[in-house]
């Protein structure tokens, strides 16, 4: 080919790429502009987008209609807010582009939906227009949209340094890259939150919940008996038939994975409920507890507490935990002058050689230090509770080493209990300590029912006697806590939130506060809250620390936790599976109008 002619074709092919580019930023204009006629629920601006004609088409999972005039009175609600990430647009010939994006639109009600939008883009006389429009949501469980947090300090939850000016890369729901902006710069068209002035850590984990229980009185009638006017059976039908209140209200507490560690069978299944709905934490269960009490506080035909009669009850007490999928064996160690610590050794004993035959590790609620002692003898692999009755002593403490015996102090539980009965006294409803909104109107509805209680519930030497054990939980609990840092026991962080006015979601604030204030370093009660909890709870390998490849659970904080804990109180966004949603969004969910 003659040069002429090789520079009159490139001529002609620098012209039509131009002319594609134009052509596809034309059409990224209107795009743009129909989206934020949304956003302003501007009804005429948004119409002015579509093409007024006959032809033009909606698509839906139902199939598809035509026609201007039928599309703009079909306008339903606007939403309460509109996510449009991930927009891919391409040319399929001169004046034709087809163009999809990926939405998050949250209606009144906290009513959320996820998907994948479509358009086809036609120029006409009067402009681009939207010829071809559709919108379908996403199956549970579809990753989301590639997305980047730029410019944060970035706290990974191992423990080390925070990095300044740190970029997140998030893909697939997994974290792909975090690191400096040198190690970590943003790939070409994913979308980007600036949170720079913020601070990124992994998503809190709360290793010690219930959802069998309410957080205040009608899910636990032995502290205070309300069934008059909330029968246990239909407070236990609602908390089954409705998990997901809660679900919403740690995540919007900065809490992106929970552990159950006893309840009604029904909390085996939480895991798959949750899994695939980024809305709700993580979720791992041990469903029924193998309790030495016989405890009255079970249902007709279902029980929460299995007896631990003897050796041979424990051993058929934990296969059927085995049988049902369990993730672990909860055993409920209680001690009174009729349940002597001597009287139940062989039971918990076989309970714990029978979680490890059939490799489910063993976690034990011993708040004494005697039956703490036979718990790591049998082979606990986590105590859930501190020992309250004496400090802990070098037997101890070499037990638990031996075994890598995690612990979870749960040092504010007691306190709920504490303030209800006050409420009750006083006729006053408790303070609610939840400084970002996240606790579900149900919830706050039955704690300010507390001021209408009769006093006569809470007799004068009741309330004197939780005063006192108050008092002597919290020396002795936060001494043993220092002791157990210092030996290098480690330690994760529960609340046993469910118990009264211990509420599921944002307890997790005041426990990593006492936890500091018992005597470990900031950084160390992160590390408890993140890294050694999903240990705990045998996620390690999926969530808790920030690295390439686990799950993009993430909080933003407006504050340096690594300074003050208490910084975890300033959420700014929380990030689940790769979603990433802000204060507003997740408030909204939370207590939905």
């Amino acid at each position: 080919m003659h040069r002429i002619g090789i520079i009159a074709l490139t001529i002609v092919l620098a012209s039509s790429a131009s002319a594609q580019t134009d052509d596809v930023a034309a059409a990224r204009a209107v795009f743009e502009a129909n989206i934020n006629a949304i956003r302003q629920k501007n009804l005429d601006a948004y119409l002015s987008y579509y093409l007024h004609s006959p032809l033009l088409v909606k698509g839906g999972p139902t199939g598809f209609t035509t026609g201007y005039d039928d599309f703009a009175k079909a306008r339903g609600p606007w939403p309460e807010s509109i996510e449009a990430s991930d927009i891919h647009l391409t040319e399929l010939q001169p004046g034709y582009v087809y163009g999809t994006y990926r939405y998050r639109v949250r209606y009144a009600g906290g009513d959320e939906h996820i998907g994948i939008s479509e358009r086809l883009f036609v120029k006409t006389p009067d402009g681009w227009k939207i010829a071809v429009t559709g919108a379908i949501d996403s199956p549970p469980g579809t990753p989301a949209p590639p997305h980047a947090l730029t410019g944060a300090t970035l706290i990974d939850g191992r423990g080390g340094a925070p990095i300044a000016n740190a970029n997140v890369i998030l893909r697939d729901g997994k974290i792909d890259c975090a690191g400096t902006a040198t190690q970590c710069p943003v790939p070409e068209g994913v979308d980007v939150t600036n949170v720079s002035g913020l601070w990124i850590t992994p998503g809190l984990i709360d290793s010690h919940v219930h959802f069998s229980q309410t957080g205040w009185a009608d899910g636990r009638p032995d502290s205070i008996d309300v069934r008059a006017a909330h029968p246990y059976e239909i407070v236990e039908a609602d908390l089954k038939n409705n998990p997901e209140r809660f679900g919403k209200s740690y995540v919007c507490s900065g809490v992106t994975s929970v552990w159950d560690v006893g309840g009604y069978p029904w909390t085996l299944r939480l895991h798959e409920r949750f899994e695939n709905n980024t809305q709700v934490p993580h979720v791992v269960a041990a469903g029924p507890l193998l309790s030495t009490l016989d405890h009255w506080l079970n249902l007709a035909a279902e029980r929460q507490f299995i007896v631990l009669k003897d050796a041979e009850s424990a051993r058929n007490g934990v296969r059927y935990l085995a049988a049902q999928h369990s993730k672990a064996v909860k055993v409920w160690f209680i001690v009174t002058k009729e349940l002597p610590v001597e009287g139940s050794t062989p039971a918990v004993m076989a309970a714990g050689e029978e979680a490890r035959k059939n490799k489910l590790p063993l976690i034990v609620h011993a708040t004494g230090l005697a039956e703490a002692k036979v718990a790591l003898r049998a082979g606990a692999n986590v105590l859930v509770h501190s020992v309250e009755d004496l400090p802990v002593d070098q037997e101890f403490l070499d037990l638990a080493k031996k075994n890598g015996t995690i612990v979870i102090p749960t040092l504010t539980v007691i306190d709920g209990y504490l303030r209800m009965l006050r409420g009750v006294v006083d006729r006053k409803a408790p303070a609610v300590d939840d400084p970002n909104g996240c606790v579900d109107r149900g919830t706050l509805e039955k704690t300010a029912e507390t001021a209408t209680l009769a006093p006569s519930l809470v007799p004068a030497d009741r309330m004197a006697a939780r005063q006192q054990r108050t008092e002597r939980f919290t020396r002795v609990t936060r001494a043993n806590l220092k002791t157990l840092v210092n030996a290098g026991i480690p330690i994760a962080t529960g609340t046993d939130a469910g118990n009264p006015l211990t509420l599921h979601g944002p307890a997790i604030y005041a426990e990593m506060e006492a936890m500091h204030v018992a005597g470990m370093t900031p950084m160390q009660v992160i590390v408890a809250s993140t890294s050694t909890a999903s240990r705990a709870m045998g996620l390690d390998k999926q969530v808790g620390t920030i690295e390439r490849g686990k799950d993009a659970d993430l909080v933003v904080v407006g504050g340096d936790p690594s300074l003050d804990v208490a910084n975890f109180r300033k959420i700014r966004y929380v990030v689940r599976s790769g979603v990433v949603r802000n204060m507003a969004d997740l408030h909204a969910l939370a207590q939905p109008q």
